[in-house]
């Protein structure tokens, strides 16, 4: 049997060593979590949208003013360069503004005399207490992705961070109680039974962000439950003969920014077999000049790095091209990872299969146009997926044909709070972020009342 223990060890991925202790959140701590959820929801989801949206600006007002502290806690549990930690603590300020104006805008449908002697509307109501389970790869801004709309909408948030980041997820509901109220927003930190006490919990509903395996765990233990899931990527880029001179370089810098972990990230560049050798020495090129320890950082976590390890060990490429690791000084122990570009391998490979996420990018050669798009969408994820051409025509049917919930052109990773962001089949369901979100954390209610006088 088990053994349970109270309190988990964090490391720093710059190191691998340990650096803090924190407790994990048991069924005690979790019911009350909810509990406290529960109480706190009525009086929030009573506010006007004004009162709500001056909240939730004056946390994102906080976030701006103690980015130093938000920052520290980013890079304490990720390992990110300051500049990432830095935009990625800005842009959660930013989702939180966008959201704050969104829950003012309204979403209903068609309203008024639809029915003869009647008159209908439709009112859009929170569903109560969402759990928010996040992810290690992006802490805070992750956190705020879920819980910015399910708070717009009225709900109150139990978020549970990744075992590995929970401290910028354990400062902002620090702040939270202090600027929107006790059981607001709550964090119950923790491992991964944690989290699954937390879904078979009575929670309203639930939004996990994280890998295929996990989300399956989640809708197996929610039942009926509403779920929203945001899973793995494996995002194919499509490089087609006319691309750009700048699309190497982008691509390469999209798939090393937070060392490669990002659902969304590039990780499958798929090209015609006139540009393949042409594709790999270019995107080889671009990678050696990437090193990790000064462009980008290391992998989150041992689990992680032994992932990387196993997919590159059992990959049967013919070329590897391998960036380069210059650390800090005391750094060398730590999860660190070079850029590597793989070339000459079968479509089984495990490094096309599996998402490595990782700054890895593999480089296949298709027989034309169809084939490429075919081979793009051949993996179970569809999340992001993106294509380079100068032909505007070619590009948009492209990008049509790509089975993928979000898809760029010319471009890799370049998101805002008002587009839509989620996936497609093996990479779940559900919209993060634009004012779509907002309906996955409401429900509505059709209201007709009978005109007094008229006849039934």
């Amino acid at each position: 049997m088990a053994v349970q223990h109270d309190t988990t060890s964090l490391t720093d991925p710059r190191t691998g060593l340990v650096r803090r202790e924190i407790p994990v959140s048991g069924a005690r701590a979790v019911v009350g979590a909810v509990a406290g959820a529960r109480r706190a929801q009525p009086a929030w989801a009573a506010l006007t949208p004004a009162r709500r949206s001056r909240l939730l600006l004056r946390l994102a007002d906080s976030i701006e003013d103690r980015a130093d502290e938000y920052v520290d806690a980013e890079r304490a549990g990720t390992g990110k360069p300051e500049a990432e930690a830095r935009n990625e603590v800005e842009q959660s300020a930013d989702v939180l503004r966008f959201f704050a104006g969104a829950l003012r805008t309204g979403n209903s449908p068609a309203a008024g005399h639809l029915l003869p002697g009647h008159e209908s509307w439709v009112r859009w109501e929170p569903l109560g207490v969402v759990a928010a389970i996040t992810p290690w790869n992006y802490p805070l801004l992750m956190t705020v992705w879920r819980a910015a709309p399910a708070l717009a909408a009225g709900n109150t948030v139990v978020v549970k961070p990744a075992e590995t980041t929970p401290d910028s997820a354990l400062t902002l509901g620090r702040y939270c109680d202090e600027i929107l109220g006790p059981g607001i927003l709550t964090v119950v930190p923790g491992d991964r039974e944690t989290g699954r006490l937390l879904v078979g919990s009575s929670v309203d509903a639930v939004a996990f962000t994280g890998s295929t395996a996990g989300g399956l765990d989640v809708v197996r233990r929610a039942g009926l439950r509403r779920v929203s899931l945001e899973l793995g990527g494996n995002a194919p880029a499509v490089v087609l003969p006319d691309a750009g001179e700048e699309t190497y370089g982008t691509l390469v810098r999209a798939c090393t920014y937070n060392a490669g972990q990002s659902c969304a990230s590039p990780a499958r560049v798929i090209t015609l077999r006139e540009n393949y050798l042409e594709v790999v020495e270019r995107l080889a090129k671009e990678m050696a000049a990437r090193c990790a320890g000064t462009e980008f950082g290391p992998l989150n976590n041992p689990a992680q790095a032994a992932r990387y390890d196993r997919v590159l060990e059992s990959s049967r490429a013919g070329v590897r091209h391998v960036g380069n690791i210059v650390t800090e000084p005391g750094e060398t122990g730590g999860y660190w990872r070079p850029g590597q570009v793989l070339a000459d391998l079968p479509s089984w490979d495990p490094a096309v299969k599996e998402e490595v996420f990782a700054p890895v990018l593999t480089v296949q050669a298709a027989a034309g146009l169809d084939a490429a798009v075919a081979m793009a969408n051949s993996v179970p994820q569809a999340l992001g997926a993106s294509v380079w051409s100068t032909s505007v025509d070619v590009a948009l049917s492209v990008a049509g044909s790509l089975d993928a919930g979000e898809t760029w052109i010319n471009c890799h990773l370049e998101q805002t709070p008002e587009l839509p962001h989620g996936g497609r089949r093996g990479s779940g369901h559900g919209t993060d972020l634009s004012v779509l979100a907002l309906s996955e954390y409401q429900r509505p209610k059709t209201v007709t009342v009978r005109r007094l006088g008229q006849q039934r």
